[in-house]
C-alpha cells in the first residue's frame, strides 16, 4: 500500500505542477496565446483551458475531494491530453511535440491507477 501512496502523490504532484501551477502562471503570456492561435483556436479558448486545468488538477491534489469528483477531473484531463495530441498532429504533423501530451497522459494514468489501488476499488464497471 505504501508504494501506491508514494506513486500517487508523486504522479499527482507532477500533474498539479504541469496542469495547475504552470498554466496559472503562464497561461496568459503572449507565448501561450500565440500557441493557442497557432493551433487555430480563438484566444478565449486558452483562458477556458487554463481555468479547467487549474480546477481539475486542484481537485486531484486535495485529499478531501469526493472520489466521484476526482473521477470527473481525471476524465477531463484525459480528454484534454488526447485532444492536445490530436490538435498538434493536425497542425504540425507527426513531430516529437505530438508525443508530449501522451507522456503527461501516462503520468496521469499512473496517478489514476494508484488512486484506485489506494481506494481499493475493483476494476470492473
Amino acid at each position: 500500500m505504501k508504494k501506491y501512496k508514494f506513486s500517487y502523490w508523486i504522479s499527482t504532484g507532477l500533474i498539479f505542477l504541469f496542469e495547475g501551477v504552470m498554466p496559472a502562471l503562464t497561461g496568459q503570456s503572449e507565448m501561450a496565446k500565440d500557441g493557442i492561435r497557432h493551433l487555430g483556436y480563438p484566444d478565449y479558448f486558452g483562458l477556458a483551458l487554463v481555468i479547467s486545468k487549474v480546477l481539475a488538477s486542484t481537485l486531484l491534489i486535495l485529499p478531501f475531494v469526493p472520489p466521484r469528483i476526482k473521477e470527473w477531473a481525471y476524465a477531463g484531463l484525459s480528454f484534454e491530453f488526447i485532444f492536445a495530441m490530436i490538435s498538434l498532429w493536425a497542425t504540425d504533423g507527426l513531430s516529437p511535440m505530438v508525443l508530449f501530451p501522451m507522456v503527461v497522459l501516462g503520468v496521469l494514468m499512473l496517478s489514476y491507477f494508484s488512486y484506485r489501488k489506494i481506494q481499493n476499488k475493483s476494476w470492473t464497471v
